[in-house]
């Protein structure tokens, strides 16, 4: 039987298990070392430590201050791993706690992170999934259902010094040039709310004060949000410092490609069992500048899909130079603007791309002007037919039921 190497009370703030931090910082210590070959349990919060509830308001998701997430297990020191090798990372399986058989979707108010698509959903909603074994379904999005695809969309290894500099150099470079922004153009270190796990003193301090934000995806990993990456999948990372210093949260149920609504796809508390090995030098053998992975054997088998296109040009009528994100936005927005055909609103349309398992695809590149990106939609999640037909849609919801929305203060 794996060992559980960290556990998590959801009764509990996260700031008081030393196990868990915020921030990627090469001084965080060790909370367990494993040798390579090795496999174990580890338990998670959600990503915001418990604080947007199962329940009928999106105020939470209006008022959570973003600069505590996300809230990540670990790290965990492999022996014998330095720098240069690679961490070989296989996820044996993963799954809900007993006690946490919910999940969340939710859009953050544009005064507040914004997203994907903030300018069309500017104010905070949120929908409750309730999972049942393989599957899920919203009390807020009736009429549709389907297998999840577990995952953390947060998982790598922590960087050196060398590295943690230049990402805090080339980001707040960034956020200079547009200082006013909302959302932001990146999130710069914010030592008030850093939870930096079994530092203590001075030591803890300093270290708040550099710690990158856990927001984006980096050449360690971090933040990816794939989907893909569930039972089976084996992840190979680049490690930095002694002992690799593996973390991991931000479990996911099920999220569609690009997690569009950032707060982002059914997000949930949960554990991973995983095993580790290391390949000696692995950085310089394969030439490795950010993470590799094999995705898992196991996914939803949907056979059927609806597919939208997107071109970059955007809402006004903007052309854009082979703009894959403008692409993508116009291929969620056409795909939005369809389902609001069978009776969901807007945003119970978006909140299905969100969480359910879309798939997007860059279609063409070399096209110009246009970029072309697909959002693929499984018809067989509906438990209606929405495929076009000469009688035109029905519309199955006939709008006594919404996700809740919390105007901004």
């Amino acid at each position: 039987m794996a060992e559980t190497l960290i556990k998590v009370d959801l009764t509990q703030s996260p700031y008081e298990n030393d196990k868990v931090h915020n921030r990627w910082h090469p001084d965080i210590p060790m909370v367990a070392t494993v040798k390579p070959g090795d496999d174990f349990i580890i338990e998670c919060h959600d990503w915001t430590g418990g604080f947007i509830k199962n329940d009928d308001s999106a105020d939470d998701v209006r008022d959570i201050d973003l600069s505590i997430v996300h809230f990540l297990s670990g790290p965990i020191g492999v022996a014998g791993a330095e720098p240069g090798d690679l961490l070989v990372v296989d996820i044996l399986d993963i799954g809900t706690l007993a006690d946490s058989q919910w999940g969340f979707n939710g859009f953050f108010s544009k005064k507040n992170g914004g997203g994907f698509l903030t300018e069309h959903f500017p104010q905070a909603q949120k929908s409750i999934w309730d999972i049942s074994g393989l599957y899920t379904r919203s009390r807020h999005i009736p009429g549709v259902s389907f297998a999840g695809l577990v995952h953390p969309g947060l998982i790598g290894c922590l960087p050196d010094k060398k590295l943690l500099e230049t990402w805090n150099a080339r980001e707040t470079g960034f956020i200079a040039t547009d200082p006013g922004r909302v959302p932001p153009l990146a999130n710069a270190p914010f030592a008030p709310t850093a939870h930096m796990g079994r530092l203590k003193g001075e030591a803890r301090d300093g270290a708040a004060a550099t710690g990158a934000r856990t927001v984006p995806p980096r050449e360690h990993g971090g933040n990816c949000d794939i989907k893909d990456l569930s039972r089976g999948a084996r992840v190979y990372f680049p490690v930095y410092v002694d002992g690799a210093g593996l973390s991991m949260g931000d479990l996911h149920f099920s999220q569609g490609d690009g997690e569009i609504t950032f707060c982002g796809a059914i997000e949930m508390a949960g554990w991973l069992h995983l095993k580790v090995d290391l390949i000696k030098d692995g950085v310089a053998k394969y030439g490795i500048k950010n993470p590799i992975f094999k995705p898992s054997p196991v996914t939803p088998n949907y056979r059927d899909y609806l597919i939208f296109e997107g071109i970059s040009v955007d809402e006004q009528g903007g052309q854009h130079y082979l703009d894959v994100h403008v692409a993508y936005r116009q291929a969620c927005l056409n795909a939005i603007e369809y389902l609001k055909k069978f009776g969901y609103s807007g945003a119970q349309a978006y909140s299905i791309l969100g969480t359910a398992p879309v798939q997007g695809h860059i279609s063409g590149v070399v096209d110009i002007p246009n970029a072309c990106a697909t959002l693929w939609v499984p018809t067989e999640i509906f438990d209606f037919d929405i495929n076009p037909g000469s009688a035109g849609p029905t519309k199955f919801l006939k709008g006594d039921v919404a996700m809740p929305l919390s105007p901004d203060l």
